[in-house]
């Protein structure tokens, strides 16, 4: 839970500053829970608003009443909904089961500490009730707002997690530490983080490791106010500015001139699977154009299809690698930008 005042301190005391003591991972749910700051306070996020843009007539059939209940005036968030992840690769789904089996204690505890005053009116009532409202709201907000960008902003973050590992090769862990935030130190083996809050404690990180997470809506540094809560520091992560750019990708000439500079373009970046609304969000275009032209690229055999959820992913076939491998070989090396 991220405060916003002054004074706070909380220090992590590393087994023998050993460095596999210290490990990265990606939270999801993290992400979808500290992204309900931008509804509040859309104008401390300018980073995020061409996705708040893209995303607006989706997050209007949203529960936004509870949606906006979970975070406070000053930005706070429940602890259970920016849980520890134990992996670069942590999987969304496996974090809104435990959303929807949290410990009824544990969540009303998190929820008065976010509104110790009063509890919002969407967050009144039965435990149990509230508890599946907060996890079916979470879940569609995901499912409409998050996975379509989800690619995106997952490569961001692990991205990150590659620099901060080329960092402690080249310069040590010490520096790692100072260029995440700076409001973070290492010194004499124990990493302090300076807070907005009154929290101060300071606890070993034997047998539990000290978690590092990127996320790309914070612009500081955060960790637990607990010291009950397992070791975590969550950082602003690099590269949030080009997050929303679009990206427009080069195609070989020639394959311009056989399919058009649009289809081109799309052939080009669907060497790796990708949905239509995440090509519209990447190369800056709309989904109903992106749709047009991968129906055509489809019906000619340059591209496959399967279903992943609630999203249908679109890939080169092997035909279509041939081709664009054919004339990327004897084509110029000047390209064609995608799509227009």
């Amino acid at each position: 839970m991220e405060r916003q005042r002054t004074g706070g301190l909380i220090e992590y005391e590393l087994a023998g500053m050993d460095v596999a003591d210290v490990r990265f991972a990606v939270s999801p749910l993290t992400e979808l829970t500290l992204s309900l700051r931008t509804f509040r306070d859309p104008g401390r996020y300018p980073v995020h608003l061409p996705w708040l843009q893209r995303t607006e007539q989706a997050r209007s059939a949203l529960d936004l009443p509870l949606l906006r209940a979970l975070t406070n005036s000053v930005l706070w968030t429940p602890d259970y909904l920016t849980p520890r992840p134990y992996s670069p690769l942590t999987r969304i789904g496996d974090e809104l089961a435990a959303v929807e089996n949290i410990h009824l204690p544990r969540m009303v505890d998190d929820l008065r500490a976010v509104h110790p005053d009063v509890l919002p009116a969407p967050l009144r009532g039965a435990p149990g009730t509230v508890r599946e409202r907060i996890a079916t709201a979470l879940r569609t907000y995901w499912d409409t707002c998050f996975e379509p960008w989800w690619p995106r902003m997952r490569a961001v973050l692990q991205a990150d997690v590659v620099h901060r590992g080329q960092v402690i090769s080249a310069y040590g862990t010490a520096a790692m530490f100072a260029d995440l935030s700076d409001r973070v130190r290492l010194v004499d083996g124990v990493v302090r983080v300076r807070l907005g809050t009154d929290a101060r404690f300071r606890r070993p990180t034997t047998g539990e490791g000290l978690t590092l997470v990127p996320t790309l809506f914070t612009r500081g540094a955060t960790a637990p106010i607990s010291p009950e809560e397992p070791p975590v520091v969550m950082y602003g992560a690099r590269g949030v500015g080009t997050l929303w750019q679009a990206e427009p990708r080069r195609a070989p000439a020639a394959l311009a001139g056989l399919v058009g500079a649009p289809r081109a373009g799309l052939l080009t970046v669907l060497a790796a699977p990708a949905s239509s609304t995440e090509l519209a969000g990447r190369l800056g275009v709309t989904t109903s154009a992106v749709n047009q032209h991968l129906r055509a690229l489809r019906d000619a055999g340059l591209l496959t299809s399967a279903r992943h959820g609630r999203s249908v992913l679109y890939l080169r076939s092997e035909l279509g690698d041939a081709l664009v491998a054919g004339v990327g070989v004897g084509g110029s090396a000047d390209g064609a930008s995608t799509p227009a």
